[in-house]
């Protein structure tokens, strides 16, 4: 392109603008010839100037919008100016391009229209964008509307200006009632206030927020929901919006009720039935008193560990928090016993095998091992190495500081359960030394067996 003289002749230069021009720019006669032609006019419609100059602009234009050439000659001729308006034009090679036109009047010396400019605008580029916003647009919408969560959006300082259409269902409100912080009107009195004040926090650090609460439906019932917000920021980590969900949790709620509700029951008989257990020792005929003591010890500790399985839901129990729960009956000395592993967690049948020979080594060791003296320690350790099915759980339980060790001269009860039980439930393999400084355990076991 030629560089525009400032000093050339008026017309000279008024050509050079025309000709440079990034929009088709054509004279036409009130008859609709076309008398001049530049080059974008080329660009855009592919007829050079010498061949279209002198045809009809009718040319240009396809067979079922001529009628729009009428209405612009109509006004043109009264010395109107025709707005711009999109519409499609015709190229040379017959396909179709979308333009803005806007048509203008030329007069004479007199005043007189003699003439008409156009200037036509390829809106292709911007209109395939348009499209494909609204597009995008249409797929968020579809997708927002029709999943299963209420959804909203809110700016940087948490003021929500957009909610998804199944939160206006659920609410029976409008988006006036619910802008900015117009939700607090559907929370429960007696959260709001609560939720209020972890979410600005929230909304303020710029952490994801997380919160369980009531909201009142349009009918006026009460739902619970599990609602989640997670900041949205741009490429240098500034936050620009923060995106909201709301998921009913009513049902799910109800059903964990239920299934706790059930689970203290079963806790309740269980332990009742333990109970006559208990008394039926107590009112037999059996010398024994040691053998009685030892019986509800045991149960005692079975009566513990089911406590822990129902608190989890009798889900998977961390090794630590079963040991607990059974060192917790030895009294004051617990303090004598540490204890130290990474987080493992346990299969209930698992939890409950190695309860009982915890509990029962702790017994012993109270009586006759390292417990039975203010100076005796015992240490618990427990190790989970290797992946998947290949990994070894280990676990060990060693006294020191005691009455010297002795090893039984028969195996009883007490045996079978530190022994036999937890062999044969994990097919663990278990050593017990009886060394003079005391009494040792250890297991080991593939990590499928306890998990």
């Amino acid at each position: 392109m030629n560089a525009i003289d400032p000093g050339a002749d008026p017309a000279a230069l008024l050509a050079a603008i025309v000709e440079s021009s990034d929009d088709a720019i054509v004279g036409k006669a009130l008859d609709g010839r076309i008398l001049s032609w530049n080059a974008a006019a080329e660009r855009i419609f592919g007829w050079p100037a010498d061949e279209i100059i002198g045809r009809n602009v009718r040319t240009l234009i396809p067979q079922d919008r001529l009628d729009e050439e009428d209405a612009i000659i109509a006004r043109i001729s009264r010395g109107e100016r025709m707005p711009s308006f999109e519409t499609l034009r015709q190229r040379k090679d017959g396909s179709l391009v979308s333009v803005a036109v806007t048509v203008s009047p030329v007069r004479d010396a007199e005043g007189r229209v003699v003439a008409a400019s156009k200037i036509a605008r390829d809106m292709s580029e911007s209109i395939s964008i348009k499209d494909q916003l609204a597009l995008s647009e249409a797929r968020f919408r579809l997708l927002a509307d029709n999943m299963s969560q209420l959804a909203w959006i809110a700016d940087s300082d948490g003021w929500i200006f957009w909610y998804n259409k199944r939160w206006f269902d659920y609410t029976g409100t409008t988006l006036e009632q619910m802008e900015g912080w117009g939700w607090k009107a559907v929370h429960h009195p007696d959260h709001v206030d609560a939720v209020v004040e972890k979410i600005s926090s929230h909304f303020e650090s710029g952490e994801d927020w997380e919160d369980t609460f009531p909201l009142r439906g349009a009918d006026g019932e009460w739902r619970w929901f599990l609602s989640r917000a997670k900041p949205i920021r741009d490429e240098n980590g500034a936050l620009l919006y923060w995106f909201g969900t709301n998921t009913d949790v009513t049902e799910m709620r109800d059903a964990e009720e239920q299934i706790e509700l059930l689970l203290q029951e079963v806790n309740h008989r269980s332990k009742n039935m333990l109970a006559v257990v208990q008394s039926l020792a107590r009112r037999s005929d059996i010398d024994n008193s040691d053998f009685i003591d030892r019986l509800e010890q045991r149960i005692r500790g079975l009566a513990a560990n089911q406590d822990v399985l129902v608190r989890r839901a009798w889900s998977r129990i961390p090794v630590r928090e079963m040991v607990e729960a059974q060192l917790r009956s030895l009294g004051e000395a617990r303090a004598q016993i540490t204890s130290a592993g990474p987080e493992v967690k346990l299969s209930p049948g698992a939890a409950e095998a190695l309860a009982m020979a915890f509990h029962e080594m702790g017994t012993n060791a109270v009586k006759y091992g390292a417990l039975s003296v203010p100076e005796g320690r015992v240490a618990i350790g427990w190790s989970l190495e290797g992946d998947g099915r290949d990994a070894r759980f280990r676990i060990a339980w060693t006294e020191e500081g005691g009455p010297p060790a002795i090893e039984p001269q028969r195996k009883g009860f007490g045996t079978r359960i530190i022994v036999d039980v937890p062999r044969v439930k994990l097919d663990a393999e278990i050593v017990t030394e009886y060394p003079p400084e005391g009494f040792r355990w250890a297991l080991e076991c593939a990590a499928p067996s306890i998990l």
